[in-house]
């Protein structure tokens, strides 16, 4: 499935148990030898939510969580009747995260997915800088000075604006932040132009990934860094290299609301020969 092109492999453990996911997550997220993917996500049973996600990246490291897998995860456990509900409450290790499923014709076309407030202390995100906010702070990387924004959305990103952002070299400065001594759990890297008060334009360089056609806690964390920054309205299209995400910042209750679409490519059968 895939959301905004970010493409998982998704398993129902709510009725299988899947051995060492992390290593299994290496072998199925390759794209020349396994399935290919971004990463593996299991959906499993829940004590506290509806359902609970576990999610690995293609290097096999376990994230705290991913928007555009909550949203497809709504979508998996509705098609497929595990649920006939359209509000949800799934069970990350960020944190419960409230879905409310958009449906037509009995499958889900769209999620909107609360996905909390973000944290902006350095301390929680975690990055290694002093005060109480890391806004429009300088790093240097390989020679070149950066402007960096520093936001948690259960997951650490360092978000930078730049100008052509098709242009810019997201390989080489992506792994480079993302490795930098000042993050201790890495981080994710958002490179953004903005186009308008309500609009910006992201490429993402997720950790343990490389880069990705979309990023859903990116993308809300690229929002709350342009209104730090006075650049963006509370709500905004951020496009993406796989599409679009609708994402909006409430004064009222602080929390940062991501709406976009789900996708199912395919189904199939694990060998265990991969």
């Amino acid at each position: 499935m895939h959301g905004a092109g970010n493409d998982y492999v998704y398993v129902d453990c709510t009725k299988e148990e899947v051995a060492n996911p992390g290593g299994l997550s290496k072998k199925i997220s390759d794209r020349h030898f396994g399935v290919g993917s971004d990463g593996l996500v299991l959906i499993c049973k829940s004590s506290v939510a509806d359902f609970r996600m576990r999610m690995f990246n293609a290097d096999g490291s376990e994230a705290q969580m991913c928007g555009n897998a909550v949203r497809c995860i709504g979508k998996y456990v509705f098609d497929k009747g595990l649920t006939a509900k359209t509000e949800l409450r799934l069970e990350t290790l960020a944190g419960v995260k409230q879905l409310t499923l958009f449906a037509e014709g009995g499958e889900v076309r769209k999620v909107r997915v609360d996905m909390g407030a973000p944290e902006l202390h350095p301390a929680k995100i975690p990055v290694l800088m002093a005060g109480e906010r890391a806004v429009a702070a300088p790093l240097e990387v390989d020679g070149r000075a950066f402007a960096i924004t520093c936001v948690s959305m259960g997951n650490p990103h360092a978000v930078i604006f730049v100008e052509e952002v098709e242009r810019f070299d997201v390989r080489r400065f992506g792994a480079l932040i993302e490795n930098h001594a000042l993050f201790p759990e890495k981080v994710n890297v958002e490179f953004v132009e903005r186009l308008s008060a309500a609009e910006l334009r992201m490429r993402v360089w997720e950790r343990g990934s490389g880069e990705t056609w979309a990023c859903g806690t990116g993308a809300c964390a690229a929002l709350v860094a342009a209104r730090l920054n006075n650049l963006s309205s509370e709500t905004a299209t951020v496009h993406l290299l796989g599409g679009d995400l609708a994402v909006e910042w409430r004064k009222a209750t602080n929390h940062v609301y991501m709406t976009g679409e789900a996708e199912t490519v395919f189904e199939g059968e694990y060998l265990g020969n991969a």
